[in-house]
C-alpha cells in the first residue's frame, strides 16, 4: 500500500501536523487502525502525565552506527559492537517482519 502525507488537526491544541507516510507504515505494522489524534508535543506532554517525567533522569545517550545493510548513519541507544550488525529505523523496518513469531 503507498501512503501519502497527511495534515491532521490535534485533538487537544488544535494545531495542524504531518502524519507522515513513514510515520503511516510504522503505525501499520504495529498493527493500529486509527490515525493519530493528537500531535507529537500533546502526545509527549500526555505521556508524561500518565508515566511521569523524573527530571533528575538522564536522558538516554544514543550512539552512531552505520546501517550494516544502506551504509546510511544511524543513531541507536545501545553501543554497537563489531560483531552484530546494526540497522537504521528504515532498515531495520524492513527486516523486523521476518524475526517476528508466526502468532500474533
Amino acid at each position: 500500500m503507498a501512503y501519502v502525507d497527511k495534515q491532521i488537526q490535534c485533538a487537544d491544541c488544535g494545531t495542524t501536523f504531518a502524519f507522515t507516510a513513514s510515520e503511516q507504515e510504522f503505525y501499520a505494522s504495529k498493527g493500529y487502525t486509527n490515525d493519530p489524534k493528537r500531535c507529537p508535543s500533546c502526545r509527549q506532554s500526555r505521556k508524561a502525565e500518565r508515566y511521569g517525567s523524573d527530571p533528575n533522569r538522564p536522558k538516554r545517550q544514543m550512539f552512531s552506527a552505520v546501517c550494516a545493510q544502506c551504509g546510511k548513519e544511524a543513531q541507536v541507544p545501545f553501543e554497537p559492537r563489531s560483531d552484530r550488525p546494526v540497522y537504521c529505523s528504515e532498515c531495520y523496518n524492513k527486516i523486523r517482519p521476518a524475526n517476528r513469531p508466526a502468532s500474533a
